[in-house]
């Protein structure tokens, strides 16, 4: 399954609340997350406020798109956006992707192959 990585800059003087939020994610939200076909999704904040998450999806782009045609979403992006710094428009919208330049398992795969 495709891996994704993402940026966000949380501010500085909103993170201890963003995590708290993040305690406790809505249950229709985590419902709608699922739905649309997110897998293995974690949030990883750093103490300067740099939020990157991890997602596994098939598709992300639809992913995506599934989820902004969702009322919950626009409500937890709605809610989510004045966390952020450095962002037009819904968080959703504006994360920075990273391109993957090292996966363990699949140079483990690779290097198993070519050595039979």
């Amino acid at each position: 399954m495709p891996r994704y990585c993402f940026s966000l800059q949380v501010r500085p003087d909103r993170m201890e609340e963003y995590a708290e939020r993040h305690r406790a994610v809505w249950p229709d939200m985590l419902a709608a997350l699922e739905e649309t076909g997110w897998r293995n999704y974690s949030l990883f904040l750093r103490e300067d406020g740099l939020l990157i998450g991890y997602v596994e999806a098939d598709d992300l782009a639809a992913a995506r798109a599934a989820m902004a045609a969702t009322e919950v979403n626009a409500r937890w992006q709605a809610e989510m956006a004045s966390y952020f710094t450095q962002l037009e428009g819904a968080p959703d919208e504006g994360f920075v992707l990273l391109r993957e330049v090292f996966h363990l398992d699949d140079q483990l795969t690779a290097a198993r192959a070519e050595s039979h």
